[in-house]
């Protein structure tokens, strides 16, 4: 069996990696970290958390399972945020909302519609900026936010409570905290009906020790390690080692002397006889030589070897073995000076005369 080369061997370890990579580290980070107020990255929620801090409204982070709402979070007048643009809980709590209290889901898959993506939309609190084209259409719903294409922020009843849906998961993320009414337009619905803020930091890989089995804190743990650059850093510095150990820190190959490349005498000649040519403008020399050459290729393809005809005679032999006029080999005896277009055109109709030739 034939033995793998070493350089396929290294290519095939490196897609590995990459595809390694791809698939755990970078689509685990950013689902997992995407809305969540420890997340400093422009799709999380950490600058509207201190924002609320600074107006002397604290947000609690909620790190349980949404089974603990109903029991752990007593009373009405309470509000659940839940930044997630692939999951909705809250069926899960409906029998805590239909008490009086308000459940905010962040992000609804909703069909695309006409409207611009990037759009501004006037508030109570100022200007806020939306990009999604994405719609509820007119429905029973009370829109508290929209345009004529339809509900960007609306409201459904639930007994006593409500439950109030935004298009886009990102209405307050970090990216929009220099637009002047996204921050203030989400605090004002987070306390549109009580002081008493929960963000669900559960969805985001955030959970109460106390809540935590041994198992599950190393879980944790590893989880952790996955949403940080120091997993991709320990993976890279694995599979180095692994490397070396397997090549024995040797080269691909044995070391290969360099070759001195090898020099066209004609070929060098001829480039720098036609760079002095053409920075003298002595095209006639250029029509001269070509043209007796090109001559003699038409001799010899009539079947007239020996020395150079006359312009008679040549011509003759054309019009007798070709059928086609005399006057197409003009061009093969002008001898004047011809500029850099008229020389390229002279060229074409040497060539377009060469076809004509009997094979």
């Amino acid at each position: 069996m034939k033995k793998l080369d070493r350089r396929w061997v290294f290519g095939l370890i490196a897609v590995a990696v990459l595809i390694v990579l791809t698939l755990f580290v970078a689509p685990r980070s950013n689902r997992l970290m995407s809305g969540s107020t420890f997340s400093r990255s422009p799709d999380g929620y950490g600058a509207w958390y201190a924002y609320m801090q600074r107006q002397g409204t604290p947000v609690q982070r909620w790190r349980k399972s949404t089974s603990e709402v109903d029991r752990s979070i007593t009373g009405t007048g309470n509000t659940m945020i839940q930044i997630d643009p692939t999951q909705s809980r809250a069926n899960d709590v409906e029998n805590w909302v239909e008490r009086g209290n308000t459940w905010i889901i962040l992000g609804r898959e909703l069909p695309a519609t006409e409207a611009g993506f990037s759009t501004q939309h006037q508030s109570d609190q100022g200007t806020v900026k939306i990009e999604t084209s994405r719609r509820l259409l007119k429905s029973g719903a009370m829109e508290i936010l929209g345009d004529r294409f339809g509900s960007i922020v609306w409201e459904v009843k639930k007994g006593k409570g409500r439950v109030i849906f935004v298009v886009t998961p990102f209405i307050a993320a970090n990216a929009y905290q220099d637009e002047p009414g996204n921050f203030p337009f989400f605090a004002q619905l987070a306390t549109r009906y009580g002081q008493k803020i929960w963000v669900d930091e559960y969805l985001h890989g955030y959970q109460d020790k106390s809540e935590e089995s041994g198992a599950d804190q190393a879980r944790n743990w590893g989880d952790y390690l996955m949403r940080t650059p120091l997993a991709v850093v320990l993976l890279q510095t694995g599979v180095v080692i692994l490397v070396l150990i397997w090549a024995k820190n040797r080269r691909f190959g044995q070391p290969q002397p360099l070759e001195s490349p090898k020099t066209n005498d004609s070929q060098a000649y001829t480039q720098a006889l036609a760079g002095v040519l053409y920075k003298a403008r002595r095209s006639e020399f250029v029509v001269d030589v070509v043209g007796r050459e090109e001559r003699l290729q038409i001799q010899r393809s009539l079947g007239i070897g020996g020395a150079l005809l006359d312009r008679e005679a040549l011509m003759s032999a054309w019009v007798e073995q070709t059928g086609r006029t005399a006057s197409e080999l003009e061009p093969l005896f002008a001898n004047r000076r011809l500029s850099e277009t008229e020389l390229r055109k002279w060229l074409t109709q040497v060539r377009e005369i060469k076809q004509h030739l009997p094979r």
